[in-house]
């Protein structure tokens, strides 16, 4: 059944192989801590909604999105900045939803990229943008992290080019966690060439305690080559839907959309997407219990003698160099499952507290 005639384009066959969090394998005991989910499960209102949508799926869903997108855009509308909105109200034509924000961002690129084209992002960031570069036929520019794990804006600044079409900027960064502040975003906006467009990854944002922290919406309000990328995978808890969104300004929205895979968000994750905005404020409670765990988790590393970035996601950072693999196997030989990036360090998503308590106790003796 081998057959090798067939032309692959070279950029696909060197791929590199985007990694997922470990499973718990079935039957098995252990806390899963590796994919950044929200450990909680849906809320009832939610399921409930989305055992009733299960009646329908003999039926295509809404290729437009419509309910969705208006649904959203009347719940930022609710809750953006001012600045945000001094140009206007957000509005159904600005949104552009995707099978998580991953597949959004692709088709982002796709729109914008053409062969030989330059993309920066930093690095270490997000597996999947150098993936997504190159099936869209850029070419990656990774710009070097600096120091505890936060993006050095600036020297993205100036690794932009001629041939530079998109740079992405991951905050809280996946997977170190600090984030970048408005000030810095809007002073990096400002020496930005208004025909490369800028994407602010937000998969995080509703994790984010810190001040000055970045209004992604105020900065598309000002700029126009800005295009805001979120999830609801994350907070919203709806990992397993896949759903994500882009806010673009109309002409670039439109693109995207273009791009699109038709149908590409299923009837269940769009009515699963309503109830969850209509039961936002119950999620909310569950992120703010998050946010608190995380607290605890960053202090106990740090009150160990630990060197920890200030997470402003659902996950920390801890680097451990070579020793990454064998601690690694350690956790799961313990029964937690964390992520392992080779020979730099583990991602721990903040999960249940007993995963926590068990994460600490042994990291205490790692030092």
């Amino acid at each position: 059944m081998n057959d090798s005639r067939v032309h692959v384009r070279t950029a696909i066959e060197a791929l590199p192989a985007y990694v997922p969090g470990a499973r718990i394998p079935v039957g098995a005991a252990a806390y899963k801590v590796s994919s950044n989910e929200n450990p909680y499960p849906p809320l009832p209102s939610v399921l409930a909604v989305i055992a009733d949508a299960a009646h329908d799926i003999n039926r295509y869903p809404d290729m437009s999105n419509s309910e969705i997108s208006h649904k959203l855009a009347d719940f930022l509308n609710r809750t953006a900045s001012p600045a945000a909105l001094h140009k206007g109200e957000i509005s159904a034509h600005n949104i552009v939803f995707g099978t998580g924000s991953v597949a959004v961002l692709s088709h982002i690129l796709s729109a914008v990229v053409d062969e030989g084209d330059e993309v920066v992002f930093p690095w270490r960031s997000f597996e999947a943008y150098p993936i997504v570069v190159s099936v869209a036929g850029g070419r990656s520019v990774p710009v070097p992290l600096a120091s505890h794990g936060k993006i050095d804006l600036q020297a993205m600044r100036a690794a932009v080019t001629e041939r530079t079409k998109a740079v992405l900027v991951c905050t809280p960064n996946n997977p170190t966690g600090p984030a970048v502040t408005h000030s810095e975003v809007m002073d990096f906006l400002a020496h930005m060439p208004r025909n490369v467009l800028v994407v602010l990854d937000e998969a995080y944002l509703e994790f984010v305690r810190m001040d000055d922290s970045l209004d992604a919406l105020a900065a598309l309000a000002q700029y126009p080559n800005v295009v805001v990328l979120r999830t609801f995978s994350k907070a919203y808890g709806l990992a397993g839907l896949r759903v994500g969104y882009a806010v673009a300004r109309p002409r670039i929205a439109s693109a995207v959309r273009a791009a699109s895979t038709p149908f590409g968000v299923n009837l269940i994750a769009q009515h699963a997407v309503v109830a969850s905005l209509d039961a936002v404020h119950e999620l909310a409670e569950r992120v703010d219990a998050l946010v608190v765990e995380r607290a605890r988790l960053l202090r106990g590393l740090r009150e160990q003698g630990w060197d920890v970035p200030d997470s402003q996601a659902n996950f920390v950072w801890l680097e451990l160099g070579e020793r990454t693999a064998s601690i690694a196997e350690q956790c799961t030989s313990r029964g937690l499952l964390v992520r392992p990036f080779a020979g730099e360090g583990i991602r721990v998503s903040v999960g249940e507290p007993e995963a926590t308590d068990l994460f600490l106790e042994l990291a205490r003796g790692w030092l």
